[in-house]
């Protein structure tokens, strides 16, 4: 029996989480020194492309008369909510060079922006450092 007008899933809401747990790999990964390059690597390209894509933020695209913007849930701290004209406004955000500060600040408007932030910044990190074993020194 469905409900009405409620979304199901067979992880209940959980399914857009799967980057904190491709988070907790890995740092495993990093812990366990059996892991090699290619699995920190794939692991960092994970968690990056759920930062960027999926993560579930708040959208902040630029609305008229609020000046802490579009407060609807989002998909990813690149995309915007359901709202077609705020994914591509977040995403002129970045081009333009004047609004690059404004798209910045938003990635640490709240606890959830934060994590998401961290998560992609640490993952980068982490790709570089398995990529290029001299920076780590």
């Amino acid at each position: 029996m469905a409900a009405s007008g409620a979304k199901s899933s067979r992880l209940g809401g959980l399914g857009q989480w799967w980057g904190v747990l491709a988070s907790a790999l890995l740092i495993a990964a990093w812990i366990n020194e059996a892991a090699g390059p290619a699995v920190i690597t794939s692991l960092s390209a994970l968690v990056l492309l759920w930062s960027f894509f999926q993560a579930p933020v708040a959208c902040g695209a630029p609305v008229r008369g609020r000046t802490d913007g579009c407060r609807n849930n989002a998909t990813g701290i690149l995309m915007g909510c359901h709202i077609h004209q705020h994914r591509w406004q977040k995403l002129k955000m970045l081009i333009l060079r004047r609004r690059v500060r404004e798209f910045c600040s938003g990635l640490f408007s709240d606890g959830k922006a934060i994590l998401v932030t961290l998560a992609a910044a640490g993952s980068f990190l982490s790709g570089l450092v398995a990529l290029i074993p001299g920076v780590a020194a």
